[in-house]
Formats: structure tokens, sequence, C-alpha cells
């Protein structure tokens, strides 16, 4: 590979990282910044997130039966347990990125939950 193509393929490379940077998250912005201000980001997405989340949950526990409603708590308590020891496995690790780790695995984990009990409305 010559130095021209090398050069060329790093440029492309990252024009599509860039490319795919702004694409992700459903149009929110990016936590960029130093570590305090990504970790507050972090928390402010989680809150949203969390608000979702607990609209849906108290939608759901309307639209369910006794005993479905009485899993789904017993589901909800558990989920939440496992959710905030498995971030607190990566809050544990090295350095400052542990802090940002623990901070993404609390966002993504519950916007999935979020997302997943807004799909219980639909059934």
């Amino acid at each position: 590979m010559t130095v021209r193509t090398a050069i060329g393929l790093v440029a492309a490379l990252a024009l599509a990282s860039a490319a795919y940077a702004g694409d992700q998250g459903e149009g929110e912005p990016s936590c960029d910044g130093n570590t305090y201000q990504m970790v507050e980001c972090l928390k402010a997405k989680t809150a949203q997130w969390d608000k979702r989340l607990n609209i849906a949950y108290q939608k759901a526990l309307e639209s369910k039966g006794s005993a479905q409603r009485d899993q789904l708590r017993a589901a909800q308590r558990l989920w939440i347990q496992y959710r905030d020891a498995n971030c607190l496995y990566y809050g544990l690790g090295e350095g400052t990125i542990a802090r940002l780790e623990a901070g993404e695995c609390m966002r993504s984990m519950t916007e999935a939950r979020a997302k997943e009990l807004e799909g219980l409305g639909h059934q």
C-alpha cells in the first residue's frame, strides 16, 4: 500500500466515523467535554429515560390483570437491582473512564428498559 493510499484510507475512515457519530442517539447531542461534563450529561440523559421508564411502567401496571401486575412489580424490582449491580461493576474500574462507562451503562440500560415497557402498552 502506498503512502497516498494509506492517507486516503485514513481520511475516509475519519469521515465515516464522524458521519456515524452524528447519526447516533436519535438526534441526541453527544456528551462531549471534560470528564465532569460528560458524566453530568450522561446523568441528565439517564434522568430523561428514567422519566419515560416510570411513565411506561405505570401505564403497563394499569393495563394488566392482578397476576401480571404483581409479576411486573417483582420483575421491575429485580431489573433495578441487576442494572445497579451491573453498572457498579463498570464504575469500579480503573481511572476516570470507569465513571464514563458506568454512566453510559446506566443510560443505555434505562433506555432499553423504558422502550421495552413502552412496548408492553401495545400488546
